[in-house]
């Protein structure tokens, strides 16, 4: 096997792994700024979620005590509005409401293409046999993820997977995937560090999304069992995850103590 590269930089999951809703993870804010912060590496907080817009998103983890920048912070939302914008097309945007403004300028009158994200509120039969007929007359079905579910405080939450699956089934057509674990996704969250995928390595609370799709595009892959973390989730995917961690902390200090 080939000897691996320097490592140049770390991706980092935000909701299950440095946070769950408006609580952060034991340590994690001390582990990202006195640990992380001082390694020669850039760091990128690479994320799914669509509940609400980069802003307010960005608010949420400064309140929670997390020193992180606007422009280091890459969402599924920037990579869906980035597609909608080289294909030109009008969208139906099944989206929480709070996640709207990050779509600002993008026509939607008319709609010619179906957007599912996190949209509890949208998830109800008008709505989706409005999309479903949208995409029954040839519309693209984009995904901006198909994560199964989520970790909220009170429990597991359905994710948008099984909507946009639902979708695909009665139209028998396949959704343009956005979000992780697309490969797509982590390259272009790359772009720019000047940093191969051989030189990242993942953080994530997802075994298939965070890791897997981490590992698949060639980097390496830590799970954390917080979050959505569920005993035996490092046994469903092939390469397993490099490593499995407790927390963020601990997976910190790996990387300092063994990768640098």
């Amino acid at each position: 096997m080939a000897a691996r590269r320097v490592l140049k930089a770390v991706l980092v999951d935000l909701n299950g792994t440095l946070h769950v809703e408006d609580s952060a993870v034991p340590g994690a804010q001390e582990a990202l700024k006195r640990q992380l912060r001082g390694a020669p590496v850039t760091i990128r907080f690479v994320t799914n979620t669509t509940k609400e817009c980069k802003r307010d998103l960005l608010e949420r983890l400064t309140k929670l005590g997390f020193d992180i920048a606007e422009n280091e912070i890459f969402t599924s939302l920037t990579a869906a509005r980035n597609l909608l914008e080289q294909k030109q097309v009008r969208p139906l945007l099944l989206v929480d409401d709070k996640a709207l403004s990050d779509f600002t300028g993008i026509a939607t009158d008319d709609p010619n293409a179906v957007v599912v994200g996190l949209a509890p509120e949208h998830f109800h039969y008008e709505m989706m046999n409005r999309a479903f007929r949208l995409i029954l007359n040839g519309a693209p079905l984009i995904a901006i993820h198909k994560a199964r579910y989520f970790k909220k405080k009170d429990g597991m939450a359905l994710g948008p997977g099984p909507f946009v699956t639902g979708l695909e089934y009665a139209t028998d057509t396949k959704a343009t995937v956005v979000g992780k674990p697309e490969k797509t996704f982590f390259l272009e969250a790359l772009r720019g560090i000047g940093c191969a995928p051989e030189e990242a390595i993942m953080i994530g609370d997802d075994c298939r999304d965070d890791v897997g799709g981490a590992q698949n595009a060639g980097m390496r892959g830590i799970l954390v069992r917080t979050g959505k973390y569920r005993p035996a989730d490092e046994d469903k995917i092939n390469p397993s995850p490099y490593l499995t961690c407790e927390n963020f902390p601990e997976a910190v200090e790996h990387i300092l103590q063994h990768l640098l």
